[in-house]
C-alpha cells in the first residue's frame, strides 16, 4: 500500500470554527495527505462563520454549544446521513483527533465496520478540570479516556514526554510520536521589528516577556500573573506584551499590570513580527501535550521559561533555549526571568540555541512519519493482525 492508496475519516470536535494549534495541525496533515495522492474527509461541527478557511471537504455532524465555553461546539454523534456518508466514501481508517463523544461513536464504528482507527492526542484534557474548582473529576475523565484510547489501533503524541505521560497512565500498547513543525520561513528572528515595539510604548532598551496563545485560564493565567507581580515586587523593569484572544482575556487584563499590552488574534506574518518583537516567552501551561508556541518563539529567537511538563520537556533544554520550572512555582519563574530580563547576552545565547533547535522541525517531515504510522496499521491489519489489547 502506498500513501496514494489511503482514505482517511477524520473525526474533530472542531476543525476550524477555532484556531488553535490542534486544529491548524489537523488541517496541514490534511493538505500533506491530498497534496501526495491520499483522500482525506473530515467529519466535524460546521460553523457558518469559521475562524479560518479549512482544508478538505468537512462534512458536518450536530452539535450543541459547549457549557461555559460557547465558543466551542460539543458534537452528538453520528447521524444516520453521516453513517451513509462515510460508507459511501470508504475510508480505510479512522482518525479521531479528541476524545469527546464525536470519537468514542467513531471508534465504536470502526470496530463494528472493522476499520482500523488511531488517535492523535492534542492536549491534556483530562487536567483542565484543576482550573475549574473540580480536580475531583481528573480521575473518571482519565478512566473514560483511556477506555476510548484502548479500543484504538494505536495512539499517536506530539512529543516523547507526552508519550511517556500516556504509557504511564496505560492508555495504550502502541504509543507513535506525530509531532508538530514550524514554518521558519515565517517565524525567524529577522521579524523583529522595533518601529512597532516602539508605536506601542515600549523602549528599545525595555524586556518584554510575551503571553502566547488563547486567554483562558487552563494556559496557566494565574501562574504567569503571579509571576509578573513577584518580578514587579523585586524591582526589575519589564513590559508584558499579550499576543492572542479568548474568553478569560477581561480576567487577565484586570489582573496583570496596568501598562501591560494586548495586541488580540495575530496570524501569519503579524504574528511573527508580534512574537520576535518580544525577548522572551513565559508559559507556566501545563496542558498542552507539545506547545506549538513555545517552538514559534525559539524559531524567532526567544529564549523559554516554561513549566517541567509535557510539551515543553521535549522542547526547552534546561539552561541552554531557556529554563524549564516547577508547574506553580511563581518565585522561581520570577528568578528565571529575572535574569533574561537583566542580561542581554544571556537572552540572546538561548534564543540563538532555540532558533537552532527549531530547524529541526518541518511539516513535511512530522506528517509523514504520521502518515507512514497508518500505512503500518492498515497493513498489520490486512495480514490478518488486530489491535493489541495487552501488553506484549
Amino acid at each position: 500500500m502506498e500513501v496514494s492508496d489511503l482514505r482517511v475519516a477524520l473525526f474533530s470536535g472542531n476543525y476550524n470554527y477555532v484556531r488553535d494549534g490542534a486544529n491548524q495541525a489537523l488541517n496541514r496533515l490534511t493538505g500533506y495527505l491530498q497534496k501526495n495522492g491520499a483522500r482525506v474527509r473530515i467529519y466535524s461541527p460546521k460553523s457558518p462563520n469559521p475562524a479560518f478557511p479549512s482544508i478538505g471537504k468537512v462534512i458536518g455532524v450536530p452539535a450543541i454549544p459547549f457549557p461555559g465555553r460557547a465558543e466551542y461546539r460539543m458534537p452528538l454523534g453520528i447521524t444516520p446521513k453521516v453513517q451513509r456518508d462515510l460508507k459511501d466514501f470508504g475510508a480505510n481508517i479512522f482518525h479521531i483527533s479528541s476524545p469527546e463523544f464525536l470519537g468514542h461513536r467513531a471508534v465504536t464504528l470502526a470496530r463494528r465496520w472493522n476499520v482500523p482507527v488511531v488517535a492523535s492526542v492534542h492536549t491534556r484534557f483530562e487536567t483542565y478540570f484543576r482550573y475549574y474548582n473540580m480536580a475531583f473529576l481528573e480521575p473518571a475523565i482519565e478512566a473514560v479516556i483511556r477506555r476510548l484510547y484502548r479500543r484504538c489501533d494505536a495512539i499517536f503524541a506530539p512529543s516523547e514526554s507526552m508519550a511517556q505521560v500516556l504509557r504511564e497512565q496505560r492508555m495504550s500498547y502502541d504509543v507513535g510520536i506525530w509531532s508538530r513543525g514550524v514554518e521558519t520561513d515565517i517565524f525567524n528572528p529577522a521579524r523583529r521589528d522595533p518601529v512597532w515595539r516602539r508605536a506601542l510604548g515600549i523602549r528599545d532598551d525595555e524586556p518584554v516577556i510575551a503571553f502566547i496563545g488563547r486567554i483562558v485560564m487552563e494556559k496557566g493565567l494565574d501562574v504567569f500573573a503571579e509571576s509578573i507581580d513577584v518580578l514587579r515586587r523585586s524591582g526589575v523593569r519589564s513590559r508584558v506584551l499579550v499576543i492572542g484572544e479568548g474568553p478569560a482575556r477581561q480576567w487577565f487584563q484586570g489582573r496583570l499590570p496596568d501598562d501591560a499590552i494586548f495586541t488580540g488574534f495575530q496570524r501569519g506574518d503579524d504574528l511573527a513580527r508580534a512574537i520576535a518583537s518580544a525577548d522572551m516567552l513565559l508559559n507556566p501551561s501545563v496542558t498542552e501535550t507539545f506547545g506549538n508556541v513555545t517552538l514559534e518563539a525559539m524559531a524567532c529567537g526567544l529564549p523559554v521559561i516554561a513549566a517541567r511538563a509535557t510539551g515543553s520537556l521535549s522542547l526547552v533544554e534546561e539552561g541552554v533555549t531557556g529554563r524549564l520550572i516547577r508547574p506553580g512555582a511563581s518565585e522561581q519563574f520570577a528568578q528565571a526571568l529575572r535574569r533574561y530580563c537583566e542580561d542581554p547576552g544571556a537572552r540572546a545565547e538561548a534564543g540563538a540555541a532555540g532558533r537552532a533547535t527549531s530547524e529541526r522541525y518541518s511539516w513535511d517531515a512530522v506528517n509523514g512519519a504520521l502518515v507512514e504510522g497508518y500505512l503500518r496499521i492498515i497493513r498489520h491489519r490486512e495480514a490478518g493482525g488486530m489491535p493489541i489489547s495487552r501488553p506484549r
